[in-house]
């Protein structure tokens, strides 16, 4: 499960993606499009045109899982094609637009980091 795992980054494909595409079809997009590893520790999204369904591609160990969303009754909130290159996302805004919310939350706590000698800092 994506919960579980470790990954380094999310690479969110902008617009939408033939979703009819499997394991390889989207390690292909990965590699020639984005000029991505796909055997890297990395989240691959895709949505569909509908934006009800999500593909993720994830590299773990010796294979690739393949996670699949599909919602009943509402819509990601996906980003649209500006261009053609992946968007790099956190893994905050992962769940955030797993949730149905935007990835980009106003409203939302700012992450804070410790600091040994100073406390917290932003």
């Amino acid at each position: 499960m994506i919960i579980n795992t470790r990954y380094e980054r999310v690479h969110l494909a902008r617009g939408s993606t033939d979703l009819r595409k499997s394991i390889d079809g989207l390690a292909v997009i990965v590699k020639e499009c984005f000029n991505l590893d796909p055997f890297s520790p990395c989240l691959f999204v895709f949505c569909n045109r509908k934006r009800d369904k999500l593909k993720i591609l994830q590299w773990e160990h010796n294979g690739v899982w393949l996670h699949y969303r599909r919602l009943e009754r509402s819509t990601f909130q996906w980003p649209s094609a500006e261009d053609q290159a992946p968007m790099d996302i956190s893994p905050r805004q992962l769940r955030w637009l797993l949730d149905g919310l935007p990835i980009d939350q106003k409203q939302a706590h700012r992450v804070l980091f410790r600091c040994a000698r100073h406390g917290y800092r932003l």
